[in-house]
């Protein structure tokens, strides 16, 4: 199926990224043996869907105001099939085995638009198959990791620009997302 030139693939997934620590470098006195760093407890973060085309490294996101469920995976869903529609290839969408990701409220729409576009579940506890985790974790090494962010806003305005970057294809993800 992954040779097939009448499919196209993509890895779909949602990701949060927080105000509160993601990796934290600094010096340390040698007689400090488990140094102790307490971020900012706050409860504030970004949210985004996301999807990459595997075949060329495409990027496609969207953020999500509020929490991760049905209505919000269906919203990006439609998102995702609009900017897929004008190929004559079929699109299939690779996705892990969140509740969301099956709920029923998208169901019947999933199987109206099944011929031109599909959904397949990856077998359960198995994050390390869905590409699009490897963006997130690139993302977070380049954007997010070792900066200090006082609001979500400032967030936004580190990582959506990348995301941007990526919307017509990225050699990078490409590369990042290959299925060998």
């Amino acid at each position: 199926m992954v040779k097939d030139p009448d499919v196209e693939l993509w890895a779909i997934d949602e990701v949060i990224f927080r105000l509160h620590g993601t990796t934290c470098k600094m010096w340390v006195a040698p007689e400090n043996v488990n140094p102790v760093v307490y971020h900012n407890p706050v409860r504030k973060s970004v949210k985004y869907y996301g999807a990459v085309r595997l075949r060329d490294g495409k990027f496609v996101y969207q953020r999500e105001m509020n929490m991760f469920n049905g209505d919000g995976y269906f919203a990006f869903l439609k998102y995702l099939r609009k900017i897929t529609a004008p190929s004559s290839k079929k699109t299939i969408v690779l996705a892990d085995r969140a509740p969301y990701h099956r709920a029923r409220i998208h169901k019947d729409w999933r199987d109206a638009c099944s011929d031109k576009f599909s959904q397949e579940l990856l077998p359960p506890y198995s994050p390390e198959l869905n590409s699009i985790e490897r963006v997130w974790k690139f993302t977070r090494r380049t954007c997010t990791h070792n900066r200090y962010f006082p609001a979500t806003d400032d967030i936004v305005a580190v990582v959506e620009p990348q995301f941007d970057q990526w919307r017509h294809g990225s050699e990078t993800l490409q590369k990042l997302c290959a299925i060998t």
